[in-house]
């Protein structure tokens, strides 16, 4: 009886040994991130009611296309009256011009009567270019994220109508402990793992912090050194396969999933 307790116990120990090295050989957590984006915000320069949208959430678009239209009632009026200050301008630059070739006026006149033309001319340019901006096209070429104001709202002046996400700017954000950080250069190759994506799915790194998060104001110990981490930056090459706030693990060479 008391051979086959012992026999049983070392049977049990050799098990859980064999379970604890198989485990540590072929699992590895990797490094925890998740994805984010830079997104890009389009807004009118002067407050306004939307009139028009030409997109919704989920749409592609390519550079030129049109967006959105924001009443244009103001700065229509304001053409207007450029243009016709314009207008008066050039007929009071006529008539000094003429005086001045038959000596009957002055060369001050005619040089006020051209700052004015001028002045009237920019003023001019700046009301076309008022008027244009109220319908917007995309600058960039993406997918819509989110649209902010509707048709019949009215937006304030710099805020967003509509959300833009290239596929260029989405990136993985990562915090390596200082032990492990010389593991990592920027332009090098990081597996990326998550739920449902790809085997082949990678991120180049294009960022490191050379600031610590989380240090204490304190000398440091070896075993707070320990515990300081740094953030890294990473793009995905497939951009299409994540989703932004989604949670990944980072492995570098030598790790396996």
């Amino acid at each position: 009886m008391i051979a086959s307790r012992r026999m049983m116990r070392v049977l049990s120990l050799a098990l859980l040994a064999f379970g604890l090295t198989g485990c540590g050989e072929t699992k590895s957590p990797g490094f925890q991130g998740w994805v984010e984006a830079d997104m890009i915000f389009v807004s009118p320069d002067e407050q306004g009611r939307v009139v028009k949208l030409n997109v919704r959430e989920g749409d592609k678009v390519e550079v030129g296309m049109p967006l959105y239209a924001v009443d244009d009632d103001l700065q229509q009026a304001s053409l207007n009256q450029s243009n016709a200050t314009l207008a008066n301008a050039q007929q009071a630059y006529d008539r000094a011009a003429s005086l001045s070739k038959t000596g009957s006026g002055t060369q001050a006149s005619l040089d006020s009567a051209l700052a004015s033309l001028r002045v009237a001319e920019a003023q001019v340019n700046t009301s076309q270019t008022r008027l244009a901006r109220r319908r917007m096209n995309a600058p960039i070429s993406g997918t819509i994220q989110q649209i902010y104001f509707r048709e019949g709202e009215t937006v304030p002046a710099q805020k967003p109508v509509i959300s833009i996400l290239p596929p260029g700017n989405m990136k993985v954000r990562f915090f390596v402990p200082e032990p492990e950080l010389t593991k990592l250069k920027v332009g090098e190759d990081v597996r990326v793992t998550c739920d449902g994506c790809a085997n082949d799915l990678t991120a180049k790194i294009y960022f490191i912090a050379t600031t610590a998060e989380y240090t204490p104001p304190v000398i440091y110990s070896l075993d707070e050194r320990s515990k300081l981490v740094y953030l890294i930056q990473a793009r995905p090459n497939k951009p299409d396969s994540l989703r932004v706030g989604q949670p990944v693990s980072i492995l570098v060479d030598g790790q396996k999933p």
